[in-house]
């Protein structure tokens, strides 16, 4: 039996600006033109891990347009607002796949870094990684995804802080990557673009660490090293948890009173497998819409860690997951309409003033003496990377997949296509037909025995999932 997805085959396309660029207020994201609060419906978007992160093979998760157009339409399908990618090649053009994204309704958070050696803080030593060489290849990243309108913003960082130890070192570091991007978008992009700090979720350092990024260095508001965004990776919610049995509401309690929007940039506990997802009722209930501004799920392609929505092979055919058909149910129960649909408060927010009192745990660092900007760099902010890579939305002339798919019972899902959306739309959960599902029983093979993962709220205090499991690399990169 074939299954007929819901969204149609499109030839020929206009030229498609499908999302209006979201700007920060206050604790939220606001869209500019609907005056809405915005949630975060997204999914952290690397396939391959690491590994898919080439540089020497000109390869990056959004460098290829045909895998970008396949993967867009499953999740427009799904219902997804927002990607998170990790690791980019400012070297590459990146124009096909962020305007599919973009005419599919789907904002993109970009982090700067990479695990490859010289293009991260070292956060056993930041002082020896923070040099204008390192800088000007975060700027080139900003260069290459600045003019996209679905460009949600930057992260400076991701886990660089897990301990007291880095907590005791690190933080400077970051308030001065996060500068020093801001500037350089202030310089060179054309609308202001959040820059913040993804944490990992270690309950020992991370009121520390969003308050350290948060505050406002002497009061001024304008501080350039204050982060615009917080976000956290976290996996305390594991099968049929709750509120409370979480640890969300500890989270909830620590972030209420926040200056900036805070949001998971990673959940999505795989003990028990195939996941149930039982946290989105909660996430995109009353009891956390008004601190966190939704979050990302952890992930799209299936890697050895098991947190995979789709088993994405590399002669471009996909299977979907058990995990995806779950997922897309958990989102059917929730009225988006509603969810999107809450005007932005529009309430002035006050930045604590940073201050030693701020932080609290021993050995953390409470001094917000930034460094200085490296020699080299500021000639780099204000006069621009050079070349300089540029990035745009273009024509895409179909927009159907020509890869095989097929769901978890292994029927083939055909007739797929992403559907552009009008402008200024957004993609929502439920908007774009579900017929990827099916009605038979799940073979139980599509997901396997979990590994690596937490085991409740407790471990959620002392146990790290790292966004991306770093692999090494003997390719260099040449810097622009």
């Amino acid at each position: 039996m074939l299954v007929k997805s819901a969204l149609v085959a499109v030839g020929g396309a206009t030229l498609a600006a499908a999302v209006t660029p979201l700007k920060v207020e206050g604790n939220q994201f606001v869209n500019s033109k609907s005056g809405d609060a915005f949630q975060i419906v997204g999914m952290a978007y690397q396939i391959g891990g690491s590994a898919g992160y080439d540089p020497s093979h000109g390869k990056d998760p959004l460098s290829n347009g045909d895998i970008c157009k396949r993967d867009a339409a499953l999740m427009q399908t799904l219902g997804i607002n927002t990607i998170r990618v990790y690791n980019l090649d400012p070297n590459l053009n990146h124009d096909e796949c962020a305007s599919i994204f973009n005419a599919a309704g789907m904002y993109m958070i970009i982090d700067v870094n990479s695990p490859l050696a010289g293009e991260s803080l070292n956060s056993g030593a930041p002082w020896e990684s923070y040099y204008a060489g390192y800088l000007n290849r975060t700027f080139a990243v900003v260069e290459a995804f600045k003019s996209y309108p679905n460009t949600l913003g930057f992260f400076s960082g991701n886990e660089v802080i897990n301990d007291v130890k880095t907590g005791s070192t690190v933080p400077p570091y970051v308030r001065a990557v996060t500068r020093d991007l801001k500037n350089y978008i202030k310089n060179h992009a054309d609308r202001p673009i959040p820059v913040g700090y993804s944490a990992a979720d270690v309950r020992d350092v991370l009121e520390d660490t969003w308050n350290y990024f948060q505050c406002a260095i002497d009061g001024d508001a304008n501080d350039m090293s204050r982060a615009d965004m917080f976000a956290l990776n976290s996996y305390s919610w594991c099968g049929e948890s709750s509120f409370q049995e979480s640890g969300y509401d500890q989270l909830v309690a620590m972030f209420k009173s926040s200056s900036v929007p805070v949001f998971y940039s990673e959940f999505g506990c795989n003990t028990p497998s195939p996941r149930v997802f039982t946290e989105i009722g909660t996430i995109y209930g009353d009891q956390m819409m008004g601190t966190f501004s939704g979050g990302v799920v952890y992930e799209w392609a299936q890697e050895k860690n098991n947190y995979g929505l789709a088993q994405c092979n590399s002669d471009g055919t996909v299977e979907l997951l058990t995990d995806y058909a779950t997922l897309q149910n958990q989102y059917k129960k929730i009225d988006f309409s509603k969810v999107q649909g809450v005007k932005a408060t529009n309430a002035k927010v006050t930045a604590p003033e940073c201050k030693a009192s701020l932080i609290k745990e021993d050995g953390f660092n409470n001094n917000f003496t930034i460094p200085a900007v490296p020699p080299g760099a500021q000639k780099i902010i204000d006069n621009g990377v050079s070349p300089k890579p540029s990035g745009k939305i273009v024509d895409i002339s179909n927009y159907s997949v020509t890869q095989s798919v097929k769901d978890a019972n292994g029927k083939a899902v055909t007739g797929l296509a992403v559907k552009p959306l009008a402008d200024d739309a957004v993609n929502t959960p439920g908007a774009q037909g579900d017929s990827t599902t099916s009605s038979g029983t799940p073979d139980s093979s599509h997901n396997a025995a979990p590994t690596l993962a937490p085991q409740g709220a407790a471990s959620a205090a002392i146990m790290i999932i790292p966004a991306v499991v770093a692999l090494c690399f003997t390719a260099g990169f040449t810097m622009i």
